[in-house]
């Protein structure tokens, strides 16, 4: 989905040598690999990861290896949305992957995994370090098969389900509303599934979802930097709320304030994880790639600082609250506002923008942009789309905002920083204030 801009960042900053790629891709990788040779980067080969037998260039064979691999040598290179506008590639190592799938594999109570019985159905995309890292890993581990699909589709889903005899499935918000929405059909009764993981279900369609489809969705917490997860898979599991389980021995947790100090139980915080005192980055992400400055204070006073706040009761249950961190999450990915602000801001008829996330019945968020025109510039249907048309050639189509309000000003702090808490009146749904433009119909692939 990645537009040129957005594939030479991740190339070039990834010093990647070899692209395997779908043939319809294979010329842009290739303009791609041009421009960092222009920029004095070095060679991108690019193959079509369809030929049955790629040959790969004599120039691209390894090194002799400096000592056995490890543990802790690198296996995967993730990138994942960052508040600063572009991505941050997070370096996993051997034990990160074997850790992650073994903590699945482990997990127990509702999410009983057994040796060769399962057949996990996945319909998140393999850049996905739940797919990559935490799915493939287990069935690794556990000699079990894993079904792979292009990507969820409520047309699909129990006939792909079902004719693969899946017994774990996986899932984003998205599905349980869709799912529930689609007529009964005959095959969502003749499925093998034991149990789903995921994240993001509503509360208010989490008991229906299970009373109708009969098995439990199991909402869980995690990131890329954490490699393992939190698992609400005991009962109770409160299934009214968004809780998603305690903190284990695998994984500590406090909730705090912005001064890093503990907040009382009922009050939001911040969510900040560890593995242990003696060894808190044990299992973790090895570092952001270049990036010193932004993993040392992802890590400050010896905890992994999320950007999300949740609240903890009085048995240590954990519950979502929101994200402190200025990330869109729509249908699955996380989109850095930063990144299409700067896109938007560089329009010669944008003197200001400030884009934020506002609900979506089916993709749980969408894009919504608030702009200030230049002076002179007139606001108009015809300049919401122009301004779409701008950030739909830069930026992957799901980035793009569905959501266009022109103001006459942003709300700003003493040092011109916008307060986007301060756009809207609390309670103010955006889509529902005079003026708005929805574009949604525009963001196709």
């Amino acid at each position: 989905d990645y537009r040129h801009d957005e594939m030479l960042f991740q190339m070039s900053h990834s010093e990647a040598a070899l692209a395997v790629s779908v043939p319809v891709r294979i010329a842009d990788l290739a303009c791609v690999g041009a421009q960092r040779e222009t920029e004095g980067g070095v060679a991108l080969s690019v193959i079509d990861g369809l030929d049955m037998a790629p040959t790969i260039p004599r120039a691209l064979s390894p090194p002799p290896l400096q000592g056995v691999p490890t543990r802790e040598s690198e296996a995967g290179l993730l990138y994942t949305s960052g508040t600063t506008g572009r991505p941050k590639g997070c370096r996993l190592s051997n034990f990160y992957y074997l850790n992650a799938g073994e903590e699945y594999a482990r997990q127990g109570g509702l999410c009983d995994v057994r040796i060769g019985a399962e057949r996990f159905y996945n319909p998140l995309p393999l850049y996905h370090m739940n797919l990559q890292a935490v799915t493939l890993t287990c069935a690794i581990l556990t000699a079990n098969a894993l079904v792979l699909t292009e990507r969820f589709s409520p047309q699909r889903w129990w006939s792909e389900v079902v004719e693969t005899r899946a017994t774990v499935v996986h899932y984003l918000g998205i599905v349980a509303p869709t799912l529930l929405n689609q007529p009964v059909t005959p095959l969502e009764k003749q499925h093998a599934v034991r149990f789903g993981i995921g994240a993001g279900i509503e509360p208010e369609l989490h008991a229906p979802f299970e009373a109708r489809f009969g098995f439990p969705m199991i909402e869980v917490w995690g990131m890329t930097e954490t490699g393992r997860v939190f698992w609400n898979s005991r009962e109770p599991r409160m299934t009214e709320t968004r809780a998603f389980g305690h903190a284990s021995a695998a994984m500590q947790a406090r909730v705090v304030d912005e001064h890093d100090r503990d907040v009382a139980d009922g009050q939001p915080g911040e969510l900040v994880v560890r593995h242990s005192a003696d060894s808190p980055r044990h299992g973790f992400f090895t570092e952001y790639l270049k990036n010193r400055a932004a993993t040392e204070d992802a890590w400050r006073n010896g905890w992994f600082h999320t950007g999300d706040v949740v609240m903890r009761d009085r048995s240590g249950m954990l519950f979502f609250v929101d994200r402190k961190k200025n990330i869109i999450r729509r249908s699955g990915e996380n989109i850095a506002a930063a990144e299409v602000e700067a896109v938007l801001q560089a329009h010669e008829a944008v003197a200001q923008v400030a884009v934020i996330a506002t609900p979506d019945e089916v993709r749980e968020e969408e894009v919504f942009a608030c702009i200030v025109p230049m002076l002179g510039v007139t606001p108009s249907a015809e300049l919401a789309a122009q301004l779409f048309a701008a950030a739909n050639s830069k930026l992957a189509y799901y980035k793009a905002p569905g959501w266009f309000l022109f103001l006459d000003k942003l709300p700003t702090t003493g040092t011109q920083k916008v307060q986007k808490t301060q756009i809207f009146p609390p309670g103010t749904d955006p889509r529902s204030v005079t003026g708005v433009h929805d574009l949604r119909a525009r963001k196709k692939r």
